[in-house]
């Protein structure tokens, strides 16, 4: 009987392993497919949008076109992109509920409409882009195998992680990025190995198949470990968090308060172009416009100036806010290096220590994803200010408070107990309960 039952254990173990080794290879086999899709995807933009910024800085005349270029995509998605217009919202709604589809047509949408801002001077990024592409074609990818409904939502997270990884080449802060944007407070393991294949394989794709080359930056000379260093970088990182609640809010303001003034969105990102080009004739600088990858460089190599980070801020939230497509990922990597820059005499610590603690940090209290930050920290700047770079995105992320830049991603917990929030609202509910609030406190004060 004893033998019976040991045969049995012994069959039930293999089965197991089985089951999981099946797991295992039909995720290498799916991940790996989103990655190759959403890596080459990555490569033909990078390749692509610095052919368009090369010819902007070549021909400056091509700004006063920025009105026209907008009103140009806003049709295009007025027409034919239908909920595509969501972005990156309707990539995590879909993971979180299911209840649209994702065309395939976003992908060459999103793709051309971020070409076109960086072609004639729009201050945005290219996470948006990647993410985007990387989901609708993971998307595309699930229907054709007919996946069933929870493989179809991890593919979707492959689709976060392997655009993610391939367009900054991070593939490990791309593989927790595309959890832990989901929800504030919650990451699901489930996905934790398709999103790693999808994230290295659409960085291996990018890299080493289509020759794509990522910049890189250095922190510089790390401070020992002390309190009193501790203590500034700690200060440092809830201005880093601050900001980031300025510029979510003031993107979010500006795309409501765009579209009441222009009911029509051609009009609206016409309009916004105007705006760009009379803020740049006004302030004398094009220094704020695309990408601002050489306002990060020259945080780490020189003094900037102290009010860069405000306008590059200011510029990109106009931008957005328009309606013109693109990320918002680069910009905040740039507002958060000079701000870091600016903050470093003031503090008295090494500028490009503070630019690179800044360059996450911003980011990481504008999409409430620490773990991911630190990551994509160790991965561009190495470990050896690995302590610092943590404690700055977790206060960072602390008081970022609940806001950030995807207003569909949940509160899986609140950042603070003394802040109740109901679990399962996004952030834009979040704004919803506030006004409620403010609605019954007003009410009981007339009574």
């Amino acid at each position: 009987m004893n033998a019976a039952r040991q045969k049995r254990a012994l069959w039930s173990e293999k089965w197991r392993f089985a089951a999981l080794a099946g797991t295992l290879l039909k995720w290498l086999v799916l991940g790996s497919g989103v990655g190759v899709l959403s890596g080459t995807a990555s490569a033909f933009f990078l390749k692509s949008l610095d052919y368009v910024t090369d010819l902007r800085m070549a021909n400056p005349w091509l700004l006063f076109l920025l009105p026209l270029g907008g009103a140009l995509v806003s049709f295009l998605y007025l027409k034919i992109g239908k909920n595509s217009g969501k972005g990156n919202n309707l990539i995590l709604e879909q993971i979180n509920n299911d209840n649209e589809t994702i065309p395939l047509r976003m992908a060459p949408l999103v793709l051309f409409g971020t070409l076109v801002t960086h072609l004639f001077g729009g201050s945005a990024g290219r996470e948006g882009t990647a993410v985007q592409m990387g989901g609708s074609l993971a998307e595309w990818f699930g229907r054709i195998l007919r996946v069933r409904s929870l493989d179809r939502k991890i593919l979707l997270i492959c689709g976060i992680s392997g655009g993610f990884g391939s367009i900054f080449g991070t593939p490990l802060a791309g593989t927790v990025f595309g959890l832990e944007v989901l929800a504030i407070g919650l990451i699901s393991h489930e996905a934790l190995i398709p999103a790693f294949v999808a994230a290295f394989t659409g960085n291996l794709v990018t890299t080493s198949f289509w020759g794509v080359s990522h910049i890189h930056y250095h922190i510089g000379e790390v401070p020992g470990l002390t309190w009193i260093v501790i203590l500034k970088v700690v200060l440092a990182a809830i201005l880093f968090g601050l900001t980031s609640i300025v510029f979510s809010e003031l993107t979010h303001a500006l795309k409501k308060g765009y579209t009441r003034l222009f009911k029509n969105p051609m009009l609206k990102s016409a309009a916004g172009g105007v705006v760009i080009i009379g803020l740049v004739y006004l302030l004398g600088t094009r220094d704020y416009l695309g990408l601002g990858i050489p306002l990060i460089q020259s945080s780490f190599t020189e003094t900037v100036s102290p009010f860069a980070f405000l306008g590059k801020l200011v510029f990109t939230s106009l931008t957005l806010g328009a309606g013109f497509q693109g990320g918002e990922v680069t910009p905040l990597f740039a507002i958060g290096a000079t701000l870091g820059n600016a903050l470093s005499g003031f503090l008295h610590l090494y500028a490009p220590f503070l630019a690179g603690l800044g360059f996450i940090s911003v980011f990481c209290g504008a999409t409430n994803t620490p773990i991911a930050c630190f990551l994509m920290g160790i991965e561009l700047f190495g470990s050896d200010a690995a302590i610092y770079m943590f404690i700055a995105c977790l206060v960072s992320y602390l008081f970022s408070g609940h806001t950030g830049i995807y207003t569909s991603q949940l509160i899986g917990t609140s950042k603070s107990h003394l802040l109740p929030i109901p679990q399962g609202t996004t952030l834009a509910g979040v704004k919803d309960l506030r006004k409620q609030k403010d609605k019954e406190t007003s009410g009981s004060v007339k009574r």
